[in-house]
């Protein structure tokens, strides 16, 4: 059996109408999983499942769903479970960062988004997921952080923070859910090109100040994740757990470039 086979496994991915997310549902969908698209927009969700499923024939479901909204987020896994049967991979993937600058400039409300969006959402649809795959011994949860979680920042300090606080939240569950044998892990990504980040990588001045101090030069590509959730999702990554996976080109090692 292939280290990286996911066939028979279900994953809910969140985020997956574009970038990182859905470049991670396509490599899974490769894989053999059955994948469930989810994001806010509709019609977003429904094209990538067209797009899967020209290669995998029933392989993907579109559930819309605001990360924001635990009703929502609950709907999207009682729907899978009814049309998949179970849920046995979970990506985490969808944030939110609505404000750029210094943290004295930032309105209560946009550091609970990010809290809210970024944490408590995790935290919520890990326990909708977490109890079956606890019943089975079997699962694999990843949350997308971000180096930004490692690293200080003048312009999206309270992102980071909300990122470092995923990377606590991977090693709490990993600790509880462990004895069960569902793996609880993250992958923080460097600066990718993405929607998502587009304030950061279509600054043409900041954007020549990470490549210069990024060792391979360039920034990465959304499909240059999805083989790290892959690993994790897989029988290859069996026997980690708690950990955080740095995909970022070398920018945090430093080095003098």
């Amino acid at each position: 059996m292939s280290l990286f086979d996911l066939s028979g496994k279900v994953a809910v991915i969140t985020g997956s109408s574009r970038g990182i997310g859905r470049a991670i549902a396509e490599a899974m969908a490769d894989h053999g999983a059955k994948v469930v698209i989810s994001s806010r927009k509709k019609d977003a969700c429904d094209a990538v499942v067209a797009a899967i499923e020209t290669k995998h024939p029933g392989a993907a479901i579109s559930v819309p769903a605001n990360i924001s909204s635990k009703e929502e987020l609950q709907a999207l896994v009682d729907t899978t479970r009814a049309h998949f049967g179970q849920i046995d991979i979970l990506v985490c993937n969808a944030a939110t960062n609505p404000y750029y600058g210094p943290m004295a400039g930032i309105s209560d409300e946009q550091f609970r988004k990010i809290f809210e969006n970024n944490v408590l959402a995790n935290h919520w649809l890990i326990n909708m997921t977490a109890p079956e795959m606890v019943a089975r011994r079997d699962g694999s949860i990843i949350i997308i952080s971000s180096i930004g979680g490692l690293k200080a920042s003048t312009s999206i300090g309270a992102y980071n923070v909300s990122k470092a606080a995923d990377f606590q939240l991977a090693r709490n569950l990993a600790a509880e859910f462990g004895p069960a044998g569902v793996r609880v892990n993250c992958i923080a990504p460097g600066l990718i090109r993405t929607d998502f980040a587009r304030a950061l990588w279509e600054d043409e001045a900041r954007l020549k100040v990470i490549t210069r101090a990024t060792p391979l030069r360039r920034i990465g590509e959304p499909h240059e994740i999805a083989g790290t959730a892959v690993y994790l999702a897989s029988p290859a990554s069996a026997f980690m757990t708690g950990q955080s996976i740095v995909v970022d080109g070398g920018v945090t090692i430093g080095g003098d470039f």
